[in-house]
């Protein structure tokens, strides 16, 4: 079995059952992701791809917001893209809206989805899950066309929660196989330097979530 299949059986494991209450679930701790969305402003028919599209919770918001946009999503759980295709269907997005099973760490996006770059990319709450985070960082970088944007948001370090707070919230996500990934601005520092962009970054709600971006010229 490969390190791929491998990590796509144990994703599919974890939310073989979990997907159907996902969404219900997740709205009070993944804090950060409509801001995310806010700020993509893509160009008027450009192209929107997410990284770890999970059910397609944030495709379908994007795709109301922006109604021009060309949006596509990429997940390694077969299970998680069942949940997707019927979200999509449900509010009659399937057209708009073209998804493909990858490994985030690995994927060829002109084979997946018929094109190598996007005007916008953007990972919410995926590379907390990812043990190739920063792997997967410098692949999604590498799908941005020039004058494009990538954009994160995921934990924060909590740094200015009380301790017992981030302690608990660390264990229990642990359960999940979530790491706040601690290095995080450090790691979106490096690959702007290396890709000529420029980074904006800050903690929100004290420091329980950041929201990063990386803005290309054109």
């Amino acid at each position: 079995m490969t390190l791929a299949s491998a990590s796509a059986e144990a994703m599919d494991g974890i939310y073989r059952y979990q997907r159907h209450v996902y969404d219900l679930t997740r709205r009070y701790y993944l804090l950060g992701r409509n801001e995310l969305i806010t700020i993509l402003q893509p160009p008027a028919g450009g192209s929107v791809l997410e990284i770890g599209c999970g059910t397609a919770r944030n495709l379908v918001h994007t795709a109301r917001r922006y109604p021009q946009a060309r949006l596509y999503g990429l997940d390694i759980s077969a299970e998680m893209l069942k949940t997707a295709e019927k979200t999509l269907r449900s509010y009659g997005l399937e057209a708009r809206v073209t998804l493909a099973q990858g490994d985030a760490t690995r994927f060829d996006a002109g084979s997946l989805f018929g094109q190598p770059q996007f005007d916008r990319v953007f990972c919410s709450y995926s590379l907390s899950m990812i043990p190739g985070w920063e792997t997967a960082l410098q692949q999604a970088g590498g799908t941005v066309s020039a004058g494009g944007e990538l954009h994160v948001v995921d934990f924060g370090g909590q740094t200015e929660l009380p301790a017992w707070f981030g302690h608990g919230l660390r264990n229990w996500l642990a359960r999940f196989h979530v790491t706040p990934r601690e290095r995080l601005q450090d790691a979106l520092s490096a690959l702007a330097s290396e890709m000529g962009g420029t980074l904006t970054f800050r903690s929100i709600y004290r420091d329980y979530a950041q929201l990063g971006t990386i803005r290309l010229p054109a």
